[in-house]
Parts: C-alpha cells; structure tokens; sequence
C-alpha cells in the first residue's frame, strides 16, 4: 500500500501532545493514537499545550488552531524551540485554511482540515520528509473548495460582509446567504 511505503516508524520517542478543545473528539483521538503505539498527553486548553510542550517537549503534537482560550500556533510556537525536530499536525477546522499555512511557516509538519481521522492525522505524522503525503482519500468537493475561499477571503476581511463581497465580486445578500449556511460536505 503506498500509504504504508511513505510512512516511516513512530521511532524510539513515541511521546505525543494532543491539543483540541473538542472534548469528544479529543478523547476518541487520544485512545486511537494509544492504540497506534504513541504516548499520548492530551489537554484542552492553550495553556495545558504549553505547560506539557514546556516541561515534557513531545516528539510529536496534533494542535487545534482555534481554542477556547486562544490560538493553537502559541503552542506551535513554542513546542517548535523548545524541540526543533518535533513532528506537528495543526488541525483547522472552516475557513482557517490561510492560517493553516501559517501555522507550517512556523513549524508545523502538516495540517489537516476538520473531521480528520486518526488514519489521517497518523499518515501525516508519520510521513517522510522527502516523500510526498499520499493523496486524501476522502478529497473536499468543489463546493467545499469554493466555502472554505469564501469563508478564507471572509475571515482576511475582518468579517466584514460588504468589504468580502466587494473582492468576491458578488452580491452582499447573495454572500450573505452563503455565510448563513452550514459548509458543504
């Protein structure tokens, strides 16, 4: 399977910090990546990532951007000099794409776009530098595409309807119906 030829082992340090304040989720991803062979540490908050990044710096961390307390790439940041060969996953959920590359521009190995699961976030992980992630095999679809741009150009403007209508070139109330909507699968 290409998956498994791309992937490298998880390696002598299987320590991983999990940082997502979706307690559900954060607990069916902790128990799926115990089950993977990693050591999980997993917190709610920005301040439990940093607190766990600054005294036990893992060999691998998946961050939620958007947290109830503040912002994911915070613990990026600082995992990033704290170990400098950390592998990090930042998952995002809508219209967070522009700061998803962001967040590799400060260290981040990969990201992800919410519901991943742990297959997903494990591959990215796990991958080798050199090699290319193996295609998704769930892609969005092209009204996905043209939400998650929307919501992108959106957020750039500050929320500001009008303004992102404006260089969306489309109608305010026609963009606003848009953004009333639930995001397409």
């Amino acid at each position: 399977m290409a998956t498994e030829r791309n992937q490298r082992d998880i390696g002598p340090d299987k320590s991983l910090l999990l940082v997502d304040d979706d307690e559900s989720f954060l607990r069916r991803l902790e128990r799926a990546m115990e089950k993977r062979g990693f050591e999980v540490e997993a917190t709610d908050s920005v301040a439990g990532g940093k607190a766990i990044a600054t005294a036990r710096p893992p060999a691998y961390a998946v961050v939620d951007l958007r947290l109830e307390d503040g912002n994911g790439l915070d613990v990026v940041e600082l995992l990033r000099e704290k170990r400098p060969d950390a592998r990090i996953v930042v998952l995002t959920g809508y219209g967070a794409i522009a700061t998803a590359v962001a967040a590799v521009k400060i260290g981040a190995t990969d990201y992800l776009s919410k519901p991943a699961d742990a297959n997903d976030i494990t591959a990215a992980l796990l991958v080798d530098s050199d090699d290319m992630p193996p295609p998704p095999e769930n892609p969005m679809s092209a009204d996905r595409v043209r939400w998650e741009h929307i919501q992108r150009v959106y957020e750039l403007c500050d929320r500001n309807v009008s303004e992102t209508a404006r260089r969306l070139n489309m109608h305010r109330r026609t963009l606003q119906r848009i953004l009333a909507k639930r995001s397409p699968r």
